[in-house]
């Protein structure tokens, strides 16, 4: 079951019909393009175009991620492919993905890169019974509509962590929980695509 929870910013910013053009995801560290939550959300927002892409170290077989550079450097030139092949604007680009790759995406957000909004599943604020160690640095940088979705029991952050740490986000914040979800939201594809689609929906 979804329960939905909203900041006081939670208000979408006045945008054109065509404001959202296209839609990058990129996956969470230990999976790739083919995350199933991915291809739900693809399908869900069909027609719009979406590019689902792998990081350098899943391409050449590595378990282990590449450093924060490459994967900024990664996003930074699969957006700018996918701007160019939609024939939109920078701006129109919509970015997220999950954990890792929902974080990096708002890195490089944070860092400059243009985007219509984020979209970040269960976004990792620390690591396992870390809590002290937020990652949380950039936040107050991302000044775009930002759509968090977590499970209520993800051991990354708690709903009350993710929602306090989320105020610092001077653009509009929407959060949407998966009541009794954990980090991987399992068995929540469909949930959370039909979340995106419609979230996706109403910046028009």
């Amino acid at each position: 079951m979804a329960a939905r929870r909203t900041s006081p910013k939670d208000r979408p910013q006045p945008a054109r019909a065509d404001h959202v053009g296209a839609l990058l995801l990129t996956p969470g560290a230990g999976s790739d393009r083919h995350q199933p939550a991915l291809v739900a959300i693809e399908q869900a927002v069909a027609p719009l175009p979406v590019e689902r892409i792998d990081f350098p170290y899943r391409i050449a077989g590595r378990k282990a991620p590449d450093r924060p550079p490459v994967l900024l450097a990664t996003i930074r030139a699969a957006a700018a492919e996918l701007v160019a092949r939609a024939g939109i604007a920078e701006d129109q680009l919509v970015l997220g993905g999950r954990s890792m790759g929902g974080r990096m995406c708002s890195m490089a957000v944070a860092d400059g890169l243009p985007a219509a909004a984020l979209i970040l599943i269960s976004y990792p604020l620390h690591q396992p019974g870390r809590p002290e160690k937020l990652r949380t640095e950039h936040l107050p940088a991302l000044d775009v509509p930002c759509l968090f979705i977590s499970g209520t029991r993800d051991p990354f952050g708690s709903p009350e962590e993710l929602t306090a740490a989320t105020a610092a986000i001077p653009g509009p914040v929407t959060h949407e929980w998966i009541e009794r979800g954990r980090h991987d939201l399992r068995g929540s594809e469909p949930t959370v695509a039909a979340m995106v689609a419609a979230w996706l929906a109403s910046l028009a």
